[in-house]
């Protein structure tokens, strides 16, 4: 598993490509690399990335409908788009798919990387923000993060595995928040290493039987179909 920051790369122009490749990789990050927009998508359902750097004229799909489908799914992976079309249209109608930065060719490589450590940098940022602390109080139930262990209101004592203890205070952490499937999979299991849904829905499916009243009608854990998974207090 590779602590280093993971870019998907999506250009078709070849020469480009394996120059930006390299240079990313020299500056440390971990390179995906994807030459039409299905393949781009492909990846995108598959596995997670800190940033997609993203040309706009690809040979199937183009950026900005890539851009529209990734932001509808709701994932919040930054986007940053890379076009010859440089008229402030263009970039608007970037900006407003859902893209996070808009660089028009030629660039300077010194300011594509600066742009790309700035990306990366405020999006860990927002994954930081709200940590939760050692123990977590909810509805009578105890959670400690440390021991993995769980006391219910009604004293029972539950051993947590470490998977389920991470998922638990992800959900706290952005409580009333939907946290989108892609954030779960690669905050709990790491990057590019995903299980099925299904999984998941198994875990939320153990949350309430440990801590809802009726697990039938839950006051704390929801699926939300098709984008994620939420935590109500």
């Amino acid at each position: 598993m590779s602590n280093k920051p993971s870019i998907l790369l999506v250009e078709d122009e070849e020469n480009l490509h394996e120059a930006l490749k390299l240079n990313l990789e020299l500056e440390g990050y971990e390179i995906t690399s994807a030459f039409t927009g299905s393949e781009a998508m492909q990846k995108i359902q598959s596995e997670y990335f800190d940033l997609i750097i993203l040309d706009v004229m690809l040979p199937d799909v183009d950026g900005i409908s890539i851009t529209e489908t990734i932001r509808v799914q709701n994932n919040q992976v930054p986007i940053l788009i890379l076009s010859a079309k440089n008229t402030s249209s263009d970039r608007v109608l970037g900006l407003k798919k859902g893209a996070d930065d808009y660089l028009t060719k030629p660039f300077n490589l010194e300011e594509l990387l600066l742009r790309v450590q700035k990306l990366i940098e405020k999006n860990k940022k927002m994954q930081d923000k709200d940590s939760v602390g050692e123990t977590y109080e909810f509805g009578g139930h105890t959670i400690d993060f440390n021991a993995q262990e769980a006391v219910t209101k009604e004293g029972q004592r539950i051993q947590l595995s470490k998977k389920e203890a991470m998922l638990l205070k992800l959900l706290f952490e952005n409580k009333n928040d939907v946290v989108p499937r892609e954030k779960i999979l690669q905050t709990v299991w790491g990057y590019n290493v995903y299980p099925t849904t299904r999984t998941i829905d198994n875990f939320i499916l153990n949350f309430r039987k440990y801590f809802e009243h009726d697990s039938r009608n839950p006051r704390y854990f929801h699926s939300v179909r098709g984008v994620g998974y939420k935590y109500t207090e």
